[in-house]
Parts: C-alpha cells; structure tokens; sequence
C-alpha cells in the first residue's frame, strides 16, 4: 500500500503533527524521594537538596527550580555551595566530587555539571586515606578542603580540581603537634567535621572523631591551638566573633571552648541539655547572636535515650524560651536564615529538613509559627490513593475553595516565604488547573496544578461522616503543660490511617456546579456541595444492594463504615449532603457525577448503579457478577489467601480439570477441528496485512469479569436516529459494555417526578465486538439480569476489560462535559450527522455506529506490538503555529509506559513516545491526563513528573540566577565571605603586587564613573 500514498499529503500531515503534538517531561511536583544532603547559599538565596538516587534539586524564589541528576547511581551525601558564586559541589557515596554551575543559556539558567573529581591516594595506600568525610568550601570561593577517614586533610583548588599537594595537611603534621599525653590515650581517628574562622579566613579547626579539635594556620601551615574533648565528637560551630567554638559530642552533650589562646585542657562550659540519664549524641549545632538580647542555640539530636530515643527532634533555646521541635520522621540536616543586606542580621527562619518533608520555622514571630511551603510540599502526608485533574476553572469556584482554605491556614506565619532566589521568569498560567488527590485517610486534597509550584489550596476531610478511632480532642501541635522535654509536634507528614476503609478511590468534580463526589474503599460514595458557610447536618445513608438477591455468594470482606446517626457540623468548603453504601461494601472502581442532570453514576467489582442526588433515591442497579468471580466476594482486606486455600483452591483446580477431561473428550476433539479450520481461514485473511499477533480470547470464567471499569452520561441517540436521550454506559473487566437510556422529567416537575431507566426493546441482543455481527443472547447473561434490561449491551469477543466509553457527535468531536455549552465554553454538539461509539479496551479501539450499534472500524493496539491500554483521557490538541486550529484525541498510556495519541473518529495512530519505565507498575496506575494534553504520573510516593503531549500547552520553569554582586567588592577576582572585611582575604605569594594592582584598577574605575555622569549630564542639558 505504501507506493500508492501521495507523498504531498503525507509530508503535509507530518508537518502538522509537529505543529501539534510534542513530548516533554517538564517538572516533578513534590517532595523529593529519599533526600539525603542538604545545602543552602546565603548569598544567592538557594536552597539544594540532593537525593539517594544521585539527583540534585534547587529551588528558590516560587516557580524557581532546577534539577539535576549524576551519572553515577550513588546517593548525595553532602551538597555545598562556593561563597558569593553560581557554583556548588556534591559529594557521593562514592567518594566523587563534582562541581555544577548555572550558566545562562538564551537569557535562562540550566543547571549544568563542569567537573567531577575523586581524590588518589599514594601507591598501596588503604582506600580510608582518601575516603572524604568532610567538606568545607573556603570563602575565598577558591578553595575546597576535603577531610578523610584516615585523617588528613586535603586541598583542592576549584572550579578545576587540582589538588594543591604542598598544602595538604597529613595526620602525621598534625599528631607530631599534639600533647604526647593526649595521643598515647587515644589514636585521633577520621576528620569529622571542618570549620572556618567567620573573622580570619587563615584560621580552620579541624574536628577528630575521638574528640580532638586543632585551630590549624593555613598560611603558616601549623597548628596553632589544641582543644582535647574527652567525647566522641559529632559536630563543631565557630562563634560570630572568632572567640569561641562550641562542640557537641555522642554522649548528648555540649561544650564551650575559648579559642585564639593557648592550648587548653578544659572546656569553658559542658551541658547535657536534657539530664544525666544516658542520651543520644548532639548531630549539630548552632550558636547565633541577636543585635539585643541572647543568642540562640540550634542543635539536633541529645534526647534522653530510654524515653524519647525514637524522637526526631530539633531544640531552640532564646532566653527563657526551650521548644523541642518534634518530627515525624529522620532529621536530614538544617540551617538558619539571616536577616540584613549581608545576611548577618537576627535569625529569621529555621529550615528543616527530614525525611518526609520539608518544615520552615519563623523565628521571629511569637510562638515560631510554621511558615507554608509554596513547593516541596509533601504529596504522601497520607499515602496517595488516586488523583483527579480539572481544567480550566472558572474563577468564581477558585476563589470559593482558596477561601476555604485560608480558613484551614490560620495557624501558619504571615511571614513571606524567606527563600527568594533568581527569578520567575515563566509567563503567567493562561488558565487556573486544580489537581485533586485522594488519600488512605478518608481526606482529598486540592492542589493549584496552574504553573510549576504545586500548591495546596484546601484539604476536605471525609472522616467525620464516619465513626472512627480518631479523638477529635487530640491537638497534636501542643505537648503538655510543664511536659519535659519541651516537645512541640511540627510537620504534617502523617502516614498512618485510623481506618484503611476511609481510603479515596475516585474522584468527581463538576467546575461548573461546584459538586464534589467521593468514592471509597469500602463501598461508601458521598456527593457534596461548596458551601461558604459551616453548617450542621445529618448526612443519611441510602443502601444500594448490588448482588440483586444473587444467591451463592458471601462476602468474605471488610464490613461497610459506621455512619453517624446525630447531626455532624462541617466547616465552609464542600459539605456532604448525600451518601450511597454500596453492598457488598466493595472498592468502588468507577465514577462520574452529571451536575445537569443531578446524577451520580458508580460501579464495584459486583455491578453498577446510579443514582439521583437531588431526590436522594436510587435509579437504576445493575448486577455484572459472573458465577464464576467468586474472589470477588474476597475483598481486598481479607486474609483468606493464605497457603492452606491456595494449595486447596489449586488441588480442586485440578481435580475439575481431570473430571472436565475424562468427560468432554470428543467434544472437545471436535471443537479443536473446528478451531484449527478457523485459524487456517484467518491466517489466509492475513496474508497481506503486516505482521500481527493474536488476540486471545479470554475465558469468561477469569475472575472479576464483572468489576465495573469505566462509566459514562451521554446525550445521544440510542433508541432511533431521530430522537436523542440521555443515556448511562458501563464497561466490565469481561469486555461487556451495558448502556441504559435514562427519562428525565422537564425542569420545573425535576424535584417532584422520579428519574427512570427505560428499557431496551430487545433485550436478547448482544453485538459480537470482535467482528460485528449480531448473535443470540448467551444464557449466561439471563441469569444476571434484574427486572430492568439494558436498551443495549455489547460483548467484546475477545472479552478484553473495557477501560474507556466515548460518543462522538455529528462532527466526530466528543461530547462535551455537563454544563459546559450553558457556560458558553465549548459549542453545542452537532445532533443532525450521525452519533458513534468509540469503546477502548485493553486490547483495540473499536467504532460503532449509534443507534444499530453496528462496528464500523477499529485500531488494534495488542496486535501490532503487544501493549495493553493502562489509562486513557480525551484531549484537545492546539496548533502550536496557528491559535485557531487544533484536533481532539485519545491519550493512552500503556503497559509498556509508552505514551500514544490516537486520532478522533478515524482511531489511527498520530504518535507514540516512551514515557514511564515499563518497570514501574505504580507509576503507570497512578497517571492522569489533562483536557489539554499533559498528564501526571507518581515517580515515588511523594512526587508527581508531569509530561506534556501538545505542542502549544507547556508548563515546565523558566528562571535566570544571576552572580551575586557585594557592594563594596566588585573589584575584587573572589569577594570575601558574608561580613568578612576585604582585608582578612586569603593572601597569595604575591599579595602586595595585588594590593597595588587593586589601588591602580579602582582608580581606573572611578575616573571611568566620573566621565560616564558627565557625559550623561551633557546629554541630559
């Protein structure tokens, strides 16, 4: 076929393809996966976070973010920033260094690696020689010393990474150094920790594991003081005025050292902040002093053993003020935020982070209030359930849910987010997108999903519908009066559900009524409505019996929720009004909710149903259970397979088998002739079609046959060609698709007459989905049919799960949502040209015709490379050349993790990209697409990657970090550190031909300054 194409056409469809359709993955919303490594810089405003996996993420001002990711599958153990400078450095596990910079590409910024390094020992030297403990980024910006495990103390110049071998310190330097009756008691074991001098940047101390601390000179390249602690030490900090070192050590506590003197043999202060029982080791601390009153102490770690060993805590000490800061999960690392111009004023925020999230204190306001995260915010506080996109909000329902939030957001800091560095350079959002997640403990949350930053919006809760094990008195933000430790409970990473019941399965939400529904893990579906206001009401539970009196079954399962009998008061936002309990109480596995019609349609493992929210009555149950499906009744927290069952299950599995055997062997020698003769007609079909694999037909006796996989409203024509009605479609696992018309009565009788289902007018009628034709009703569905039958009812011959049902209009455009047209946002669909059905399975993408339901073409997925259809979403794809053109497709993500765009109505492929790792079965279950061609997927439980399809619609970051200029040291190659004078710089072998050079440069810049103004004066006269 391909010599007959017109080349014209196709060159011209490719080309629009490209206008159309573009693969990128563009952002990664979350909390980073594993974070181990954290670094900030004063001067440029950032904040680095490096991960288990080797990757390496920036972020600063809102909308501010860059990522990075090592070659190397090693986790970043240390992150640092060079002083006043685009540059920072990482260390592995791997004992490799490597230096990224910012560069400026096109008036961007991309994070970029320049270098790596790994540092070699002599010839035969133990790996301990060279294996790096300790990192300290000199403030010259030129420097970086490298502590070891076999205690030296190496010096590398940077950007290029050349190790300044004359200048190293070696173990031996030092000990030769050290009291004779300290090193005979003990060897001094690895670098620990390196610190640098905040007044005189020639001066570092030098932190042994066992506790030695020695002030090294390094332009004289001797030691110039010894500080023997008696500890093992954990960390070491060096006062603002250069006078004193604080070290803190294994046993849980502290010391207070006077340095710039003699050697000294006791320590000026010792403090084991809480008591003398055995306590954990003191991580790290900070000292900082205040421009009026004390100082305040930072430091991590030093809990009692015994009583509070499992704590994770962070203490800060101002005053008469003690809080033992207490998270809910392991401490990472943490630094303080300054005010002032250089950074050197009061502490202004405490930065935390652990392991689950990140928690930023203000330290200036009363109480030290937590300050919201605009990013970072940890998606899994409850492990994620499912997640829900909606396009294109209008603005009056943002404004309604931000309300509501705000609301919830009242024990938060009014301080701004004290992280500000670079600049947003991204073009404001062209519409406001809500990202919905549900969550294990009964709550969903409402995320800003418009621009790169994730933000929360406002968390509804749906356990106080139920009764459960949760103490609405527990304040978890307050210890105890007079509790010692001082514990003050911060974060809310939360990971532990009071009932695996209240889990969120499937999300609803019409943008346009503002109704909400929610369905749950034990059958419970709640429909409510956005509410300004708190109000107190009774929430009535409606019982939909799916088994329809099916006799046989038992469900062996977990029990429905306990609704609550007595008046619930629920705080403005979405306030449920309505609750249908599945029974069984299944997970439900389908949802969708008509705001025009006042309906919620819901599917289980057991059948469908739907019903009218407005009158609160039932409408319509529809029982899809096959005989067979009994782990159907199992439910998914039952603990019935266990290893008894199964080898039970598998011996009667072969018991049948044999009986089933012995008994149907002529039949069955007869079906395989007829079998084979079949195969041999086809395979002389296809002969001339490409290469494709069979499509298996499935046994209707597979288990969940009858789980509801997809449901569907539509307004089109299922009766006659001339008449259009409203109309209900369900898909099955067994590739059965049931589609029922609905009787709405006019507006103004809606709240008084009932909803009704009608009936078909020839129930015996299933359509053959594997070739088309029409056959007899099989016996097997008789015995599952309630008093009403569908209008129409469609089985799949291969029987493959159906997961998506789409009408299209007279024009091949799908319909469009409830609402949508009164809102004047999309066009009324065309009622003249025929309607068609387009049901995606598994396995093809097939085209009926409405009403005969006669299959009219068909895209078959499995058979040309093997994938499965995992999710699937309609979009609209815009022209990236023209505003006015554009086409709708099915998105489809695969098993595979392969990305498709399939054309509307012909169902021909348009492109295909690898997307998520084939591997990762979570991520692909957990993807969502957009209306407009984007999509998220869960790369861990804390992060979303959002990929874009479209050409025209990207959200991903677009920011510039500058070099940070001091003023006062622009004549200078490297500006000193933070409130160091220029005169304590680092001196070279030539300082004073610099100093001289420096003189003759400044006065040049000076005469130049001078003539700019008079010229600018000239110009201005």
């Amino acid at each position: 076929m391909k010599r007959f194409r017109r080349h014209g056409q196709e060159s011209q469809r490719d080309r629009l393809k490209q206008e159309l359709f573009q693969f990128n993955k563009t952002v990664e919303h979350g909390f980073p996966h594993q974070p181990s490594a954290l670094g900030y810089s004063p001067s440029l405003q950032l904040l680095a976070i490096g991960t288990r996996s080797g990757a390496i993420k920036l972020y600063g001002a809102p909308g501010v973010e860059f990522m990075g990711l090592h070659d190397e599958n090693a986790a970043v153990t240390q992150v640092h920033f060079l002083p006043h400078q685009v540059e920072l450095v990482t260390l592995l596990d791997d004992n490799s260094l490597h230096m990224w910079t910012l560069k400026a590409h096109k008036g961007l910024s991309e994070l970029l690696e320049i270098g790596r390094f790994t540092l070699t020992g002599p010839p035969g030297a133990p790996p301990s020689v060279t294996r790096v403990t300790a990192v300290l980024a000199h403030s010259s910006g030129e420097l970086l010393l490298l502590g070891t495990e076999g205690g030296h103390v190496f010096i590398v110049e940077v950007p290029g990474f050349r190790e300044l071998e004359e200048r190293n310190i070696s173990l031996d330097q030092v000990a030769s150094s050290v009291p004779d009756d300290y090193i005979g008691r003990r060897n001094l074991e690895h670098v620990e920790t390196l610190q640098e001098n905040p007044v005189d940047p020639n001066l570092i101390v030098i932190g042994y594991g066992r506790g030695l601390m020695v002030i090294w000179n390094l332009e004289k390249q001797k030691a110039v003081q010894h500080i023997p602690a008696t500890q093992q030490l954990e960390s070491m900090w060096w006062t603002e005025d250069g006078g004193h070192l604080l070290s803190s050590h294994s046993d849980g506590s502290y010391c207070r050292w006077m340095a710039g003197g003699e050697d000294v043999n006791e320590e000026e202060k010792s403090d084991i902040p809480y008591g003398h029982f055995p306590c954990k080791a003191i991580s790290k601390i900070i000292q900082l002093p205040t421009e009026t009153g004390p100082p305040f102490l930072l430091f991590s770690g030093g809990m009692p053993r015994a009583s509070y060993g499992d704590r994770h805590c962070i203490t800060v000490i101002h005053s008469k003020i003690h809080v033992a800061l207490d998270f809910t999960s392991r401490i990472i690392d943490f630094f303080t935020i300054r005010g002032g111009p250089q950074h050197t004023g009061d502490p202004s925020a405490l930065v935390v982070l652990v392991e689950e999230e990140l928690v930023v204190i203000d330290l200036q306001t009363e109480g030290w209030p937590v300050i919201q995260t605009p990013y970072l915010v940890p998606l899994h506080s409850s492990a994620i359930t499912c997640s829900h996109h909606v396009s294109a909000i209008p603005l009056k329902l943002w404004e309604r849910v931000l309300a509501a939030g705000d609301l919830q957001s009242t024990h938060y800091s009014k301080k701004p987010w004290p992280i500000t560095g670079g600049q947003n350079l991204a073009p404001d959002p062209p519409q406001r997108d809500l990202l919905l997640t549900g969550h294990e403990d009964g709550t969903v949350r409402f995320w800003d999903a418009s621009g790169v930053c994730l933000y929360p919006m406002y968390k509804l809760s749906t356990s106080g519908v139920f009764h459960t094990d949760t103490d609405p008195n527990d304040n978890m933000n307050q210890g105890t009066e007079g509790e010692w430790p001082p514990f003050r409970k911060v974060g809310c990473f939360d990971p532990y559900s009071d009932d695996p019941r209240l889990g969120i399965q499937k999300i609803h939400l019409c943008k346009y009524s503002g109704y909400l529904t929610v369905a749950g893990t034990a059958g419970q579906i709640l429909v409510l409505e956005l509410n300004d206001e708190a109000a107190e009401q009774t929430v009535e539970a409606k019982v939909v019996d799916l088994l329809q009196g099916q006799e046989g079954f038992r469900w062996k399962g977990h029990t429905q929720l306990d609704v609550r009998q007595e008046p619930v008061l629920f705080p403005p936002g979405f306030q449920p009004f309505a609750l249908v309990q599945c029974q069984p109480p299944a997970v439900v596995t389908a949802l969708t909710l008509h705001s025009e019609w006042k309906l919620v349609a819901f599917g289980t493992s057991h059948g469908f149903g739907l019903y009218d929210y407005q009158q609160k009555n039932n409408v319509l149950v529809r029982c899809t259970l096959n005989p067979s499906d009994q782990l159907a009744m199992e439910g998914p927290l039952s603990r019935v397979k266990s290893i008894k069952k199964s080898l039970r299950q598998s011996f009667r599995r072969i018991r049948r088998s044999r009986v089933s055997l012995r008994k149907h062997h002529v039949n069955n020698a007869a079906k395989l002739q007829d079998a084979n003769a079949r195969l041999e007609a086809e395979l002389a079909e296809m002969e001339l079609a490409p290469v494709q694999r069979k499509i298996e037909a499935r046994s209707s006796d597979d288990s969940f046959t009858g789980l509801v996989r997809t449901i569907y409203f539509a307004d089109s024509f299922l009766s006659d060609s001339s008449h259009n009605t409203p109309s209900l479609w369900a898909g099955t696992n067994g590739g059965c698709v049931f589609a029922y018309m609905l009787r709405l009565p006019a507006v103004e009788r809606r709240a008084d007459e009932p909803v009704t289902a009608a009936p078909g007018k020839n129930p015996q009628g299933i359509l053959g989905g594997g070739g088309g034709e029409m056959s007899t009703s099989s016996s097997r569905c008789n015995v599952l049919l309630p008093p009403l039958v569908p209008a129409k009812e469609i089985q799949l011959m291969h029987r493959a799960p159906v997961v998506g049902i789409v009408v299209l209009d007279g024009h091949g455009a799908p319909l469009p949502e409830p609402l949508e047209v009164a809102h004047d946002l999309a066009r009324s669909p065309d009622m003249q040209g025929s309607h068609h059905l387009v049901v995606i399975s598994e396995e093809q993408f097939k085209v009926f015709t409405l009403p005969k339901v006669s299959a009219k073409t068909k895209l078959k997925l499995t058979a040309v490379d093997g994938s499965r259809v995992r999710r699937v979403g309609v979009a609209w794809f815009g022209s990236s050349r023209s505003e006015d053109y554009g086409e709708s497709g099915l998105v489809v993500l695969t098993n595979q993790g392969d990305v498709h765009v399939v054309s509307l109505p012909g169902v021909k492929m348009q492109v295909h990209y690898p997307c998520v790792r084939r591997e990762d079965v979570s991520g692909i279950a957990s993807c969502v697409f957009t209306k407009h061609g984007q999509g998220f997927y869960l790369i861990s439980p804390s992060e979303f990657e959002r990929f874009s399809v479209s050409a025209r619609y990207l959200v991903e970051p677009r920011c510039l970090v500058e070099v940070p200029v001091r003023t006062g040291a622009a004549t200078q190659r490297r500006p000193p550190p933070d409130g160091v004078p220029p005169a304590h710089r680092l001196p070279s072998a030539d300082g004073e031909a610099a100093e001289v050079l420096q003189e003759i440069q400044e006065s040049l810049e000076g005469e130049q300054t001078s003539l700019l103004e008079n010229n600018v004066k000239n110009a201005v006269a």
